[in-house]
């Protein structure tokens, strides 16, 4: 009997459910190693599912029915609160933990490990042998590297590519649609909503509930304020925590110090459109994302690969992060199926590599504007991107891609 081939995937969030699900279709050995003990289906905010991500999962016969909240109208809003553009773009607006939650109870749960970090792996013609910080090692004919923007298994690899950080950063919430005041519920709930500060952009749209409800009521709403942030002063005082102590990439939001909070509301009520000033008003606890590009030169090492957000991280105004790491897994799973491991991962880098890097330059040019500082060709992407026509038809649509 041939020998059942076996995958080690480093990573249980999406894009690591994803190949891994991929795989076993195709009759692979598959195990997931996931770093958090905890579940993860309480991360992550609104997402767009957009139409890539959809036929992947129908492909995979996976769940996608009621998955979010279908719109249609986009809005800017001025300072005043009047509407000043519309535009018409048909979308299904869902939340991270919705997908998650479809992709993690796809996969069998006893090939689902958590609490399991990644220490080190090593490889040769035989194989590749992935060793845990608390468990055992781990044999398999390839390891999958899909652990993220902090990914073991990239700074294994690629030790000198690093997150760079944009220029700017977004704080986000996620608010219950039934402590929306009606007025402000009736202007905006049901559109994707836009304000534009100078050089700044808030955006919100309805997702899913949080027990994936989407009746009238019960549902969410995303709301996403980008602001530049210089990065060796003001960055670094935004993820100084309340005793003091500096945080590197991200901050959890309980530590944010109250004093930036303060900051945040008090620039609302100065720039942002009575409608959004209201629904800042009702967050009761802040997220705190600093912005990054990450961009791998490689994706495939041996018997090794790295895919979504251990790869590429596009800022992200494309909204293409869930639907890249389906195209990353489905690419993978494809080559896999028809070579062996090595020329199969360098064919998945040829295919999957180009198509990544566009995604990141479209984002940097989307973004360009909402940076501290620019150079003379940011600045001209801004004078191109930033106006209302431009934000309202190209933020989260992936029709780049397509020609």
């Amino acid at each position: 009997m041939t020998r059942k081939r076996r995958a080690i995937v480093i990573g249980g969030s999406m894009s690591g459910l994803l190949a891994a699900i991929m795989l076993c279709r195709r009759g692979w050995d598959v195990e997931v190693f996931e770093r958090v003990e905890k579940e993860l289906a309480d991360r992550g905010a609104g997402i767009v599912a957009q139409a890539e991500l959809i036929a992947r999962m129908n492909a995979l016969e996976l769940e996608t029915r009621d998955l979010g909240v279908a719109m249609s109208t986009r809005k800017i809003l001025d300072q005043s609160g009047a509407v000043t553009t519309t535009f018409e773009c048909p979308q299904l607006l869902t939340a991270w933990q919705r997908v998650y939650r479809v992709l993690r109870d796809a996969f069998p749960p006893g090939r689902y490990h958590r609490g399991q970090g990644l220490k080190a792996f090593e490889q040769s013609a035989e194989g590749v042998v992935a060793h845990f910080a608390d468990g055992p090692s781990v044999r398999a004919d390839v390891l999958i590297g899909a652990d993220g923007l902090r990914s073991t298994v990239r700074q294994q690899c690629l030790p000198l590519t690093l997150p760079l950080y944009a220029g700017y950063v977004a704080w986000r919430a996620l608010l219950l649609e039934r402590v929306i005041p009606p007025d402000v519920h009736r202007e905006i709930f049901m559109t994707m909503a836009f304000c534009l500060p100078p050089g700044e952009q808030c955006i919100g749209y309805p997702v899913v509930g949080a027990n994936n409800e989407l009746g009238e009521g019960q549902r969410r709403y995303n709301v996403v304020w980008y602001r530049p942030a210089e990065e060796t002063r003001e960055l670094p005082q935004l993820l100084t925590d309340r005793s003091g102590v500096g945080h590197s990439i991200s901050i959890p939001p309980p530590l944010i110090r109250s004093e930036h909070v303060s900051a945040m509301r008090a620039a609302a009520e100065r720039l942002l459109a009575p409608q959004f000033r209201a629904i800042v008003r009702l967050i009761e606890e802040p997220i705190l994302q600093p912005i990054y590009d990450l961009e791998s030169p490689h994706l495939a090492f041996g018997r090794v690969a790295i895919i979504g957000d251990a790869a590429f991280v596009a800022r992200p105004h494309v909204a293409a992060g869930v639907s890249k790491a389906a195209d990353d897994a489905a690419a993978l799973a494809e080559v896999l199926e028809a070579e062996d491991v090595d020329p199969a991962l360098r064919r998945f880098e040829a295919r999957r590599l180009p198509e990544n890097k566009k995604i990141i330059e479209r984002a940097r040019h989307l973004g360009a504007y909402l940076q501290a500082t620019q150079t003379a060709e940011e600045r001209a992407r801004s004078a191109r991107h930033s106006i209302p026509q431009a934000v309202l038809a190209e933020t989260a649509v992936l029709d780049f891609l397509r020609h």
